[in-house]
């Protein structure tokens, strides 16, 4: 019978790619055609005024023709959304729309003015909470019958028992399709909230991302490019003394160090692919390049490890070696790598400076490019100076991954 109506809402699949400001479209929910339900109410309405007799301007008829009005309004009121009804409105609406069609049944003589306490009943159901709807329904199979009954007289009580039954039945009708409606937007709140997680969870992938590549764009350019400035500054302070062939190995160095730079881009542009990297061959290299020779130490079972351990681990050294040689020039440095039942230790330490350290200020983003590396990995990272052994003064960082 049509007691509810459809509601519509913007809703669309999450995006499946990364794309946090992408807008979802409007997407239409199936529901109850509206020209089909006023199309009903006004049939009901047009057939009670060309079927219920009398209907005139005076007298009985007079009255016939006021509830019919009334009942019209108070039927065609149910296409009123929700929100513009408050409950009490709504409660009062449509007790005094029963009433007036159980008034219209004990007034006229003939006609299909029932119909109105049907369908009345029917949106009580849909509109109303049930304790308020099932009271509602029974008072007005109570009336509908009992009028009925008076105006009958005694001899013709299966009429107004049968009519007194069958007019609270449609409440049922209502409450269902009130059911489905909130079942509805239940299922619509429940896609929403999942479209907007989705989409936090892409906007946090997308800048997890962005630091990521970031950290590496920092390890490569800046610590690589402060390398071959220290030593390019050291050349350019070594002419002045004539010694040109300590500018020369100056000179060299930097272009090591450039050559240099170029293996750990490509590094780089490994990790951004996910491709495997061989940790002990680039790590042997890169502490050889950095002109320790034979300082990586390797104890534990050797096993492979994750791609994003892997380059985390990587540009771990980097960054220790590069602040050892800048900090601590001419100091030893040595690197161990443990592998263990339950974890991964990479420590890098390095003794005191043996030459002039030159001035110059760093990035300020290395430890804490370290930290934030190892806290992606659920691992934990120390570092601070070394205050007993050979290397006392020096530093060490070291890393603790599990798994």
């Amino acid at each position: 019978m049509g007691y509810g109506r459809g509601v519509s809402a913007s809703v669309s699949a999450p995006h499946p790619g990364p794309a946090p400001d992408r807008e979802s479209g409007p997407r239409v929910v199936p529901r109850q055609d509206p020209r089909l339900q006023w199309a009903i109410t006004l049939s009901v309405v047009v057939a009670s005024f060309v079927t219920v007799r009398p209907l005139d301007t005076s007298g009985r008829g007079l009255a016939v023709a006021a509830l019919l009005v009334v009942n019209s309004v108070a039927l065609m009121a149910r296409h009123l959304p929700d929100a513009k009804v408050p409950p009490r409105v709504a409660l009062v609406w449509l007790t005094t729309g029963v009433v007036t069609a159980a008034a219209l049944i004990g007034v006229s003589r003939t006609g299909s003015g029932y119909l109105f306490a049907y369908f009345l009943v029917g949106h009580i159901g849909y509109r109303l909470p049930l304790k308020q709807a099932l009271s509602l329904a029974a008072l007005t199979s109570l009336l509908c019958s009992g009028v009925l009954y008076f105006r009958l007289g005694p001899g013709h009580e299966v009429l107004p028992w049968t009519v007194g039954l069958t007019i609270g039945v449609p409440v049922v009708a209502g409450i269902l399709s009130r059911s489905r409606q909130r079942a509805m937007e239940a299922m619509l709140s429940s896609a929403e909230s999942a479209e907007r997680a989705a989409r936090a969870e892409a906007r946090t992938a997308v800048l997890t991302e962005r630091g990521r590549i970031a950290r590496d764009v920092h390890d490569v350019l800046a610590h690589s490019l402060a390398g071959i400035n220290m030593q390019l500054e050291l050349a350019d302070a070594l002419i002045d003394t004539g010694d040109l062939e300590k500018v020369r190995e100056a000179n060299n160095k930097a272009h090591s160090m450039v050559k240099e730079s170029l293996k750990q881009a490509q590094w780089t542009v490994h990790a951004l692919r996910e491709d495997s990297l061989p940790l002990l061959d680039s790590l042997s290299a890169m502490v050889e390049s950095s002109g320790h020779r034979d300082a990586l130490t390797v104890t534990g079972a050797v096993r492979e490890l994750p791609a994003q351990v892997t380059q985390n681990l990587l540009r771990i050294a980097q960054e220790a070696l590069t602040n050892a040689a800048r900090h601590a020039p001419g100091g030893d440095a040595g690197v161990e790598l443990t592998f263990d039942a339950a974890s991964t230790t990479l420590r890098i330490r390095n003794g005191p400076a043996t030459r002039e350290v030159t001035a110059g200020v760093g990035s300020g983003m290395g430890l804490i490019g370290m930290r934030e590396r190892v806290a992606l990995l659920g691992g934990t990272i120390t570092a601070g100076p070394v205050t007993e052994g050979p290397d006392q003064g020096g530093w060490q960082v070291e890393a603790v991954i599990p798994g």
